[in-house]
């Protein structure tokens, strides 16, 4: 990282998407996110909402259990935002909001689409 300083929304935004990925893996018993990565989060300036965006290995966006683990997600988002007071003492515990970033699946389409002209 560069001598500037990374601002506080940057740290916190950070420490959100560290926290909400370890309580995926080491507390939340739930099977269908055992499959999630937390891709990203952005945390408004204000610090009141944290955008969580996931993917899911081997799924696309319009696969059912995307929309079923969206909704298991939205679910539990009271349980995050409680453990996210507990661990990070924050004055204001920003509401957690959960996106579906279908960034990884262009990504594999952009490189299929290139591998076929390489190859063709």
């Amino acid at each position: 990282m560069s001598n500037q300083a990374v601002s506080r929304p940057t740290r916190v935004a950070q420490e959100i998407r560290r926290t909400i990925a370890q309580l995926l893996v080491q507390e939340v018993k739930d099977p269908r996110f055992q499959k999630i990565s937390i891709t990203d989060c952005k945390i408004s300036k204000d610090l009141s909402i944290a955008k969580l965006h996931f993917s899911m290995i081997g799924f696309n966006e319009s696969d059912p259990e995307v929309a079923e683990t969206l909704a298991a997600l939205e679910k539990a988002k009271g349980f995050f935002r409680s453990e996210l007071g507990r661990r990070l003492r924050l004055r204001i515990v920003p509401d957690v909001r959960f996106y579906y970033d279908n960034i990884p699946e262009h990504v594999q389409h952009m490189e299929d689409l290139i591998n076929k002209a390489l190859n063709s």
